[in-house]
Parts: C-alpha cells; structure tokens; sequence
C-alpha cells in the first residue's frame, strides 16, 4: 500500500470525533471506514449505523447549503463514507492505509482497541490515537510497531476545524510523521507538530482561558455575556490574524512582564506569573519588533510591510464580521 496517497481510511469509533474525520477525508474524495468496535445485535448495529450516517449527512448537507456541494456532490461523499461492524473490523483494517483511533479515553479501551488494530492492520500502515489527555509515549507501549504509531489530536467540528495537533512518541519514526503531516495538508488541514506533553497546545491553552472566564463570572467582574462578547470581538478577533508570541512580539515582551507582575501582586501570585523566558528575552534585548527580534527573528523583515499586512488581514475580517467602526469622510 502506498500511504503517501492512501486510498481508504480506518477510523476506529463511530462517536462524534470518528463521524468528523470520516467526514472530513470523505469530502477529499477518500474512502473511509467507521468501525465499530463494540460487539451489537444486529438491531442495535444497524441503529447506530443509521444515527452516524444521518449526522455525517447533516454535516455535508450544510455545506451544500452554504453552496459548497451540489446534490450529486452530496452524494458522492456520502459514498465514500461506511459504517462497518466489529466482526468486520479485521478485514477493514487490514486494507486501510491509516488508521485512526477514537475510542472512549480510558487505557483499557485503548488498550482494547490497539489490540485488534495490531492483529489486523498492514505492516506498513500509520497508526494515530486521536486522543485529547493520554501521552504518545504510553499509548505507544501498546502498538507492536511504535515507530508508525502518533496522537494526532483533531478539534470538533473535525471536518471543519483546520488545525490537528500532531504528538509523536520518543521513537515514532520522523518519516511517518511527515507522511501523516502531508496527507493532512492533502485535505486542506493544517497540521502543527508537538511534543507529547498534557494538552497538547490548544487544550493547554483555552482551559487557562475558559477557567480564568469561569472565575471571572464567579466573582462578579463581569457578565457571562459580556464576557463572551470581549472574547468574540476582542481577544479571540485579535488572535484569528496574530498568534500568541507573535502578539508579544509586536506589542512587546516587556509590556507583558510588567503587566504579569501587576496581576500577580493584585490577583494571584502563581497564576499570572510570567514564565521565566519572557524576563531572559527582556534582559537580551528580545523584546519583539522594536528591537529585531523576540520570540521570532525579524532581521530580514521589512517590518513596515509586514505590519500593513497583518492590519490589512485584521481590516478584512472586520468587514466580513460587519464589525467594522464607524468612519465619516
């Protein structure tokens, strides 16, 4: 099998996150298998068989809505895309080139799952975990052939989100990776490597902000809503164009070591401690655009260019947004 340009794909799990992906790599015109793992009576096979494809459909069926797919391209993907039962698992795994697991998140599941993938699947196919809290390193101890074996951890919606955390394990073979990685950016993904540490990026980062928010409604600082709606037209519309460190950057590093230190005497000591390379970079002169350079190297940037692009890009989704500010020639 040539995983380079797969042909079909295994998703072990037919919940929610397996529907996604199935989803998603159907619309790119490839073949994929919803397994099932769990032993059912026909009836309650063909029931959740049913509910998995109505909600595969309800998905693509909203994107012909929004005029992406006609009724014939409906079709098509919806095609692409079967359900199959555990009795039939081996025989579908061994003819996948990619194999998805999305299992509940409980090591005997996964245990359980590793077990019958390793039993049936190529030598040559790629294994990933789409887990969201359990390490590459321990969920490789359970694949006879770790060095194909990585998390790739999807977002929901999985057929629309672009981003997967991808978190190989300490003896995943680079070369896989890169095959995973290139055949996510076939189907318009947008995939980011990480190390195998708890959260991943983005769930390490939104539980910070989503508990800060809680505890912000907890104490009465602000409404539920308008605290959403700080998020939606303030922090979150800022970090869709600039990301995090490039936002201290063009800020500046030590803006956020002072304002660090503010939160932390007033609120919390440890909670809004800066982590000790945001003091080092400010010692070193690294404190972002200003100074040539920061967490990123803006040596060869022609900064002026570089910041009209970034507020054109940021103009642009203020009108898409209809958020625009009021301007009177």
């Amino acid at each position: 099998m040539a995983t380079e340009n797969p042909s079909r794909i295994a998703i072990l799990g037919a919940g929610r996150m397996g529907r996604g992906i199935a989803t998603s790599f159907a619309l790119a015109g490839i073949e994929s298998l919803l397994i099932d793992l769990r032993p059912r009576s026909d009836g309650d096979f063909a029931r959740l068989r049913e509910t998995a494809m109505a909600e595969i459909g309800d998905s693509v069926r909203f994107l012909a809505e929004a005029g992406l797919l006609d009724a014939a391209g409906v079709d098509n993907v919806l095609s692409r895309v079967a359900v199959v039962p555990v009795a039939q698992a081996p025989a579908a795994i061994g003819s996948c080139d990619v194999i998805f697991e999305g299992v509940p998140e409980t090591l005997e599941a996964k245990a359980s799952a590793f077990a019958v993938v390793c039993e049936a699947a190529s030598p040559e196919a790629i294994i990933a975990s789409t887990t969201s809290t359990i390490g590459a390193d321990e969920l490789a101890a359970m694949v006879t052939r770790p060095e194909r074996f990585m998390n790739a951890h999807w977002l929901n919606p999985a057929h629309l989100v672009p981003l997967v955390e991808v978190s190989p394990a300490t003896v995943t073979d680079q070369r896989q990776v890169d095959v995973l990685c290139d055949l996510l950016k076939g189907i318009g993904k947008v995939p980011v490597v990480c190390r195998s540490s708890p959260g991943y990026i983005v769930p390490r980062i939104q539980a910070l902000a989503m508990n800060e928010a809680a505890r912000m409604v907890e104490e009465g600082v602000a409404s539920a809503e308008d605290i959403d709606t700080a998020v939606r037209v303030g922090f979150g519309f800022r970090f869709a164009i600039l990301g995090l460190l490039e936002f201290i950057d063009w800020g500046g590093g030590d803006i956020l070591h002072y304002a660090s230190a503010h939160l932390s005497k007033n609120l919390d000591e440890h909670r809004f401690a800066a982590p000790d390379v945001i003091g080092r970079n400010m010692a070193e002169g690294r404190n972002g655009l200003r100074d040539g350079k920061g967490f990123y190297d803006y040596a060869d940037t022609n900064v002026a260019a570089y910041r009209a692009r970034r507020l054109g890009e940021f103009l642009a989704m203020l009108q898409h947004r209809q958020l625009m500010p009021s301007i009177k020639p």
